[in-house]
Order: structure tokens, then sequence, then C-alpha cells
């Protein structure tokens, strides 16, 4: 990394990691407190609002990082950007405090921080490098309103177990700044070391046992700041359609974790993103014997070895061959299969 960066980077750290004390006493101040319950592994009351360190870390190592940058395209999208992340958190911040219908911000938040990030031109280039004129555009919009939806959804669900959440999310940045200086993008290698920065900082106090938690508005903000980095990288085009296998190896923690929920939820009649409970992979794992740090660290090393797995693809430029397309399906099935099967704690189907 070049000065700049790890100014950018030492930026966001301090920022997060200083700022969470004054957040953690207004959100004590305010009574913005995540109590105990039947579906927490806390068993004390834990400040919430952590989120808003998190975000104010990240914009001003993000400021510093663009502020001779503010011109042009990078200029709309740095600005969409913070609008994108301004509105994430205020809706997860309202969902915090109880003030909103957790489908509100499903089927409003979510897709409408995603289309300002279209109007800027932070945009999925799958169909329209294939399909030329307005379907590809088409099928490009709905792919990335689908993407990043559930990339924020996912992380939103993620957020369950302490440090888990923050520690995917800083892995995850620091793969794409990796892959964006293999590919020659200077400014998505910027953001993502913002977005590293800021989540490293907040580990600080949300690793086991937390001190202070994210909340929705923390958690749906690093997954709308991975999400866009997700389609911000523009791995080599030699490979072709199976580019899209580097950003979903790099969130390969978040995609297995949302099968898993997804497809053992819908199999006892319960919706996925409306039937909360202990039946996440972290859960599962935990049960097994592994315990909250074991089996968080087990996470982080699956993030890191699926970011390892991106970062080859990405160096070597050569389109996988089916099998290889195939083993990794199977894996991934494999996993769900055998996660299924784990003990976990059955919630109540809604009547």
């Amino acid at each position: 990394m070049i000065l700049a960066d790890w100014i950018t980077f030492l930026i966001a750290l301090t920022a997060s990691a200083c700022l969470a004390f004054p957040v953690r006493a207004l959100a004590l101040h305010i009574g913005m407190v995540d109590q105990p319950g039947p579906r927490k592994i806390h068993v004390q009351p834990v400040p919430l609002l952590g989120g808003l360190a998190i975000y104010l870390g990240f914009v001003l190592a993000a400021v510093f990082a663009f502020h001779h940058a503010f011109h042009g395209k990078a200029s709309l999208q740095i600005a969409g950007l913070f609008a994108g992340a301004s509105l994430i958190i205020l809706v997860g911040f309202l969902d915090d405090g109880g003030h909103l219908h957790h489908q509100v911000k499903l089927f409003a938040g979510m897709p409408c921080a995603t289309l300002i990030l279209w109007a800027t031109g932070v945009r999925a280039n799958l169909f329209g490098a294939l399909i030329p004129g307005s379907l590809g555009m088409i099928l490009d919009l709905l792919f990335t309103l689908v993407w990043i939806t559930g990339i924020i959804a996912a992380f939103s669900i993620l957020d369950h177990m302490d440090g888990l959440c923050a520690g995917v999310a800083a892995l995850a940045a620091a793969f794409f700044a990796l892959a964006a200086t293999m590919t020659g993008q200077f400014l998505v290698r910027s953001l993502a070391i913002a977005v590293f920065g800021a989540a490293l900082g907040f580990l600080l106090w949300n690793f086991n046992p937390a001190k202070l938690f994210m909340g929705d508005g923390g958690a749906m903000l690093l997954g709308f700041l991975v999400a866009a980095l997700s389609v911000k990288i523009r791995p080599p085009a030699s490979l072709g359609f199976s580019k899209w296998l580097v950003p979903v190896l790099i969130l390969a923690v978040p995609v297995l974790d949302t099968a898993l929920v997804s497809v053992s939820r819908s199999r006892r009649g319960l919706l996925p993103f409306a039937s909360p409970g202990k039946d996440h992979t972290a859960h599962r794992l935990a049960n097994l014997g592994l315990g909250t740090r074991g089996t968080v660290l087990l996470l982080y090393a699956t993030g890191i070895l699926g970011g390892l797995l991106a970062l080859v693809l990405t160096r070597g430029g050569v389109p996988p061959s089916l099998p290889l397309l195939g083993l990794a399906l199977a894996v991934l099935l494999a996993a769900i299969f055998l996660l299924e099967r784990a003990p976990f704690e059955k919630q109540p189907r809604r009547r």
C-alpha cells in the first residue's frame, strides 16, 4: 500500500475505535440497549448504536482518500455511496428503536439504497457484456437489486454472535482491497481499505465478550458497503461469465449462512427473513462444542479460505472448468446438508 492508503486505514481504524466510546455512552443515555432474551446469546444488557462509529470512521477515511477526486464520475459514485450508506444506517437505527417494521427495511430501505448506487454508476455488469442493448441493462439492473439487497440482508441476519459480522466484513473488505490492487482499481482499493479499517476498529469493542453492539444499522451498513465493493470489483475479462465467482468466494460466509437459513427455514414452513431464531451457521457450530470464540474464529478461517481462492482466480485469469464449478457447488450443498443436521434451537411456526 502507498502512504495515502495507510493513512486512510489508520483514520478509519482510529476514528471507529475511539468514537465507539462516546457512542456507547450515548446509547446508554438514550436507552438504546439490547436486552437479553430467548433469541440472544448475551446475558447482560449491551448498548447498541455501534454502527454509528463504523459509519463515521468510514466517512472520515473516505473523505480523506478522495478529497482530491471529487470530480466527474468518481465524485458521483462516492456521493451515491455516502447517500446510500446514510439511508441504510438511518433505516437500521429506526428498526433498532422499534420504529420500523422489518418488511419496510427489506422491501423499501435496502432496494432504495441500491437504486441510489445504480443511478450513480455503481452497478453490476454481468449481462450487459453478453447481451447488448436494453435487455442486458434491464437484466443487470435486476441482478444488482437482488444481489445488493441480498447481501445487505445477509449481513443483517449475520449479526447474531460477538465479533462475527464485523470480523467477516473486515476480512471481505481486505480481500476486495487485494483483488482491486491486482486489477488496478485504485478507487475500489481505497474504499475497501476504509471499510476494512472502520470494521476492524469496531471489532476491538465487539469481539467476545462484546462491550458494544453495532445494531441492525451497523450490520446493514457493512453489508451495503461490501456489496458495493462486490459490484465495483472488475476481475479479468478472460474469466468470462465465471468472474461472478470472485465476489461470491470473498463473501463465502454470509452466502453460506443465508443459504443454510433459507433452506432450513423453508423446509420447516418458515419465512427465511421473517422468522428470527438461533438456527444460523454460528449457532449450530457453537452447539457442536466450539463455543462462541471457536465458532467465530472458524468462520473467520472460512472467509480467509474463500478470499484466497478468489485471489487465485483473479490472478490466474483463466475461467474455471465446469468440473471445478460443479465441485464448488457440491461443497456448498454438502455444507448445508451437514449443518442442517447439527443441533439448533427450533423456533415455532407462526400462526
